[in-house]
């Protein structure tokens, strides 16, 4: 019986077709490739020591097998992962990027807001991988329809500056009737600060001069969130 000879730090190129991810793709579809050969598409190229999907093994690896971490990660962060440049590293984070849109307006295209829940719904893919402030309007008609939602204001770890008349204004311009604040605090902490309660004030008697009803206020941290409406605070 003859011996087999295994084959070690292969390029793709010379795996078999079957094995190789682009072509597994076409021939066997999505469902058929782990995270790390669809990774492995979106790098296109390894190292000199590694093939795409081996690379794309150990990015995987050292965020503990997680996307959710991995798309987490800046520019800079990945960067410092040997055989991660640029080019590789906001591939990636614009491939983490178009996901999280197309999240956000499969949602928005059939949404109707009408609890706390359905804004942690519409706002968390947008909100749960910044690790800065964000300040973001719901723009909805006399039923609740959401019109627009558009970010207001990016900030710090723990700060943001909003412009009240831009609000109230891009309200006017849609015809908004109803608005819903949201942002987050990275920082983990969902007690709204002073500066926060002050905004909100200013932003509802803003509104109240229009005749707009500021319906809520939502600060969101990953799944769990504030609501300034819940806890008596408007």
């Amino acid at each position: 019986m003859c011996p087999r000879i295994y084959h070690t730090n292969l390029s793709i190129p010379e795996w078999s077709v079957s094995d190789r991810p682009r072509e597994k793709y076409l021939t066997r579809g999505a469902d058929h490739l782990g995270d790390a050969e669809v990774l492995a598409i979106l790098l296109r190229t390894g190292t000199s020591q590694e093939s795409a999907v081996d690379l794309a093994k150990r990015i995987l690896a050292a965020n503990g097998n997680s996307l959710n971490r991995l798309s987490e990660m800046s520019v800079e962060e990945l960067t410092r992962i040997k055989g991660i440049g640029k080019v590789k590293a906001v591939t990636l984070q614009a491939a983490f990027e178009l996901g999280r849109r197309r999240r956000s307006a499969s949602v928005e295209e059939k949404m109707k807001i009408g609890s706390v829940e359905d804004v942690i719904e519409l706002m968390q893919s947008r909100l749960a991988d910044v690790g800065h402030e964000q300040f973001w309007t719901i723009y909805l008609n006399v039923a609740s329809c959401i019109l627009h939602t558009q970010c207001m204001g990016t900030g710090s770890l723990d700060r943001t500056i909003v412009d009240v008349q831009r609000i109230i204004r891009k309200a006017l311009d849609l015809g908004a009737t109803r608005l819903i604040l949201c942002h987050n605090h990275p920082s983990g902490n969902l007690h709204p600060s002073s500066d926060d309660i002050k905004l909100t004030l200013r932003i509802r008697d803003a509104s109240k001069l229009f005749d707009i009803k500021l319906l809520d206020h939502i600060i969101i941290h990953g799944s769990n969130c504030y609501s300034f409406l819940t806890e008596g605070m408007l």
